[in-house]
């Protein structure tokens, strides 16, 4: 295959784009198949731009020269996809609903594990003060790697067209409407805002740094790039955070039932812990 050049004569290599592929599933876990390579160039060649740099060569041994370098930051940033809205996958949503009222005004615990820019945190936030009321019984922890999705997330700021499938209800009571410099916008008020916690988070990241257990884990098209093993032990690793009657979303085109056997499916793309996911609950 041909060596991919555009303007300033960038150049990335075969030997290069394998070296992306193997630092970022080193990374993040992300397993970067061989039709990605010129979104891999057009996403890092900013990054080398930003250096006066002309060679990814150049760039990828900066990285490996300094495995605390801040630029690993961007790079994970850059590799990773955002893709997300408000309510996507809206089946889950009703069977969240109905799990939370069964808590009964005890305390009940939410974790997005990626969070991406907020869109599914601030719908989980909606759909418990819907069914729980305004009271403190519900939180939200909501987490992702990438750090400039995390910072739209905590801001909050959408587009009018970001928020079309909220109702007027839910815009009126949860969203505020921008004046002046801010008109066509939104932004998510303090009754949503105060119930999530946002923090990064590598989930390939050998400790956890938070605190279970939790009610419910989204864990919503992630998964999709990771390969199987290392999707066996994400999981794993979330029947210890989850509660022994808990549950765990997945996206629509992931399937949980073939990789581990601490989860069983409850119904579409929502699982629960086995009774060996229980034991280790």
């Amino acid at each position: 295959m041909q060596a991919i050049k555009e303007s300033r004569d960038l150049v990335l290599t075969d030997a290069d784009f394998e070296r992306v592929r193997k630092l970022i599933y080193a990374r993040a876990g992300i397993a970067l198949a061989e039709h990605k390579r010129e979104m891999v160039y057009s996403r890092l060649a900013k990054r080398l731009r930003s250096y006066g740099m002309q060679r990814f060569v150049d760039y990828l041994a900066m990285l490996e020269a300094d495995e605390n370098n801040d630029e690993w930051e961007h790079f994970t940033n850059a590799l990773t996809t955002n893709l997300t809205s408000f309510f996507r996958e809206s089946h889950h949503f009703p069977l969240l609903a109905e799990h939370a009222r069964k808590a009964n005004g005890g305390k009940f615990k939410v974790w997005c594990s990626a969070a991406s820019t907020g869109e599914e945190p601030y719908s989980i936030a909606m759909t418990l003060r819907e069914a729980m009321g305004s009271g403190n019984a519900a939180s939200l922890l909501a987490t992702d790697i990438d750090t400039s999705a995390l910072a739209k997330a905590r801001a909050g700021v959408y587009a009018d067209n970001q928020v079309s499938k909220i109702s007027d209800e839910q815009l009126k009571r949860f969203f505020q409407k921008g004046k002046g410099a801010r008109a066509g916008m939104v932004r998510a008020q303090d009754n949503l805002r105060s119930m999530i916690t946002f923090e990064q988070l590598n989930l390939l990241a050998p400790r956890w740094d938070i605190e279970g257990p939790f009610d419910v884990i989204f864990c919503r098209n992630v998964m999709i790039y990771f390969d199987k093993p290392t999707q066996a032990r994400i999981l794993e690793r979330f029947a210890t955070y989850l509660k022994p009657d808990g549950l765990l979303f997945a996206g629509h085109s992931e399937n949980f039932s073939y990789i581990t056997k601490v989860f069983k499916l409850r119904g579409h793309t929502v699982y629960e812990l086995a009774q060996q996911g229980r034991a280790s609950a």
